[in-house]
């Protein structure tokens, strides 16, 4: 149930005590709840008070102070929610899932983290307790990684953001702490064609040479190449259609949320139709790529036969995701980014950009060269002057 909270208000008075009289302040919370504090001792003499005393003026303006700190959510103990962030956070994951629609693999993934890392920090805590600091605090001390660490922000983010709806929590503490830099080397680890085709050789069968090779050629990611059916190959038309990606048990629509078509070079044809001549599972709603009786492969099986037939090869121990990775630097220097973009079902342009440093500019060394010719000299005459 969504709790609904005032403005808060309150008023100064004076208490006359056996050493002195005493500013006090009595303020309403917004939830309710009163609070009266002592200030500090009146100043009642002319001219300006000694530090710690207060006259009706600084009194009230102590009270504003607090007031406004109540506004802001900053004030320890203003608000009380009745809710753990254990409680924020299984709120936050069914509005991620059941409300907005997340994909199961995504949905699985923010799972992992609060599990694994936000709940044993902060499961317990009551909601309007936790504060900027802490979670900075927290940030500094876990020895994670910038990407990891930003990781853990955007979804302490969303679980406070879901709270301050859920339970009119005043602030979100997560929103002040400031991202750590992120640096990318933009180097990218990939197969030549020579090792592709030694993987290939070296798969332990038929389906799995034709896998990575549909891989390598294509850039289909592995929940891609799971879902492929008969049907999305078009032999004829030389594509491939990517309608679907099946990942943590459940099929989903491909990472960019499109339909998108890859050209079906004649080596991956030829690899597709000879698995096309099994006795089974060849319709055209059946699998490419089958596990057991017809059904989805197990990704942990194929990872385990990826690395044997890597290591069979000879080959270093690269992902079988940088299997895509290579054919996006292959065709970057063959085709014009905006292809390769929608070859790869990148929703942004500037994921693609990355491999933009491996497409071949022989063009621009002439370019240089000739920036610095001198005038009326012959390019081997310049070295000798």
């Amino acid at each position: 149930m969504t709790a609904t909270f005032r403005d808060p208000t309150g008023h100064v008075f004076r208490v006359q005590r056996k050493r002195g009289p005493v500013w006090y302040a009595k303020y309403r919370l917004p939830d309710g709840r009163q609070v009266q504090k002592r200030i500090g001792p009146a100043w009642t003499d002319r001219g300006r008070p000694p530090s710690g005393y207060f006259t009706k003026r600084t009194a009230e303006a102590w009270l504003r102070s607090v007031l406004e700190e109540v506004r802001r959510g900053t004030l320890p103990g203003a608000v009380r929610t009745g809710a753990t962030f254990a409680d924020a956070a299984a709120e936050w994951l069914r509005y991620i899932e059941q409300d907005r629609r997340r994909k199961p693999s995504t949905v699985a993934g923010y799972r992992a983290i609060v599990r694994g890392q936000l709940l044993p920090a902060f499961g317990e805590l009551p909601l309007e307790s936790i504060t900027t600091p802490m979670i900075e605090h927290w940030i500094g001390s876990m020895g994670l990684s910038a990407s990891s660490q930003i990781k853990a922000l955007v979804l302490l983010h969303g679980i406070f953001k879901r709270a301050k709806k859920v339970w009119a929590l005043p602030v979100n503490p997560a929103a002040e702490v400031e991202k750590p830099p992120l640096t990318r080397s933009g180097d990218i680890d990939v197969f030549s064609p020579e090792e592709v085709w030694a993987l290939v050789r070296a798969a332990a069968s038929e389906q799995d040479a034709a896998l990575f090779l549909t891989a390598a050629f294509t850039g289909l990611r592995r929940g891609e190449l799971f879902a492929l059916r008969w049907r999305d190959v078009d032999f004829a038309g030389s594509v491939i259609r990517v309608r679907s990606s099946y990942a943590d048990g459940a099929l989903t629509t491909p990472k960019s949320g499109k339909v998108r078509s890859v050209p079906l070079a004649p080596d991956v044809a030829e690899a597709l139709a000879k698995l096309g001549q099994r006795g089974d599972f060849t319709n055209d709603d059946d699998l490419v790529f089958v596990g057991q009786w017809g059904g989805y492969l197990d990704g942990s099986a194929l990872r385990r036969r990826y690395d044997t037939a890597l290591k069979h090869a000879g080959l270093r121990k690269l992902r079988l995701h940088d299997l895509r990775h290579t054919f996006g630097t292959r065709m970057i220097g063959k085709a014009d980014i905006r292809r390769v973009q929608e070859w790869m079902g990148h929703a942004s342009i500037q994921t693609t950009m990355q491999y933009l440093h491996y497409a071949p500019r022989e063009e621009d060394a002439r370019l240089v060269a000739e920036a610095f010719r001198l005038p009326n000299v012959k390019p081997a005459e310049q070295a000798a002057r």
